[in-house]
């Protein structure tokens, strides 16, 4: 899939269809997609709920739906472009039970898509992929094909502190 973001184009792979093993044969089970606003609903309705933001520390501190926590799938490599983070799994895995209700969120929407596939690989039982991002979704032209988290008028934070930013959820993966 290919997506421009903050003027850069992405390629990203789609994960929208994910392999899951069930009773030693392979199935595939479809990645939920979401709206900003129904995930803000979703949000607003359970507490056990967390959005997950895994768009880059910059992009996170420089705003993001309230209440979201930072774990980038991808970090910014000037050399090659972005590069997958290897401990994503992980730090999610150190923070959230299999079980926990997961909306996953980047700038437009390829890379929650390839973040809520890993994670479904990884068994987590119930994962969210809100499509349009913080920012909304464009194509080549730049129109916007998905309004964002921000262009639908929903709560938006800065707060990045302990227990949000990805360097504090991190530290329980060591």
């Amino acid at each position: 899939m290919e997506c421009w973001s903050s003027g850069v184009l992405l390629r990203i792979p789609q994960y929208s269809i994910t392999p899951v093993l069930q009773h030693s044969s392979e199935v595939y089970m479809a990645v939920k997609e979401i709206t900003p606003q129904q995930a803000h609903d979703l949000l607003a309705a359970n507490a056990d709920a967390v959005y997950i933001d895994v768009r880059t520390e910059g992009e996170f501190a420089n705003g993001h739906p309230q209440g979201a926590v930072n774990i980038p799938v991808a970090f910014p490599d000037p050399a090659r472009g972005m590069m997958m983070n290897k401990d994503f799994v992980k730090v999610v895995e150190a923070n959230f039970t299999h079980d926990k209700k997961i909306i996953v969120g980047c700038q437009a929407g390829p890379r929650s898509n390839a973040a809520a596939g890993f994670l479904q690989q990884a068994d987590f039982q119930d994962i969210s992929n809100m499509i349009g991002g913080f920012g909304g979704m464009r194509d080549p032209t730049g129109t916007v094909i998905a309004p964002g988290w921000a262009a639908s008028g929903l709560p938006v934070s800065s707060d990045n502190g302990e227990g949000i930013s990805y360097q504090s959820l991190a530290a329980k993966a060591q």
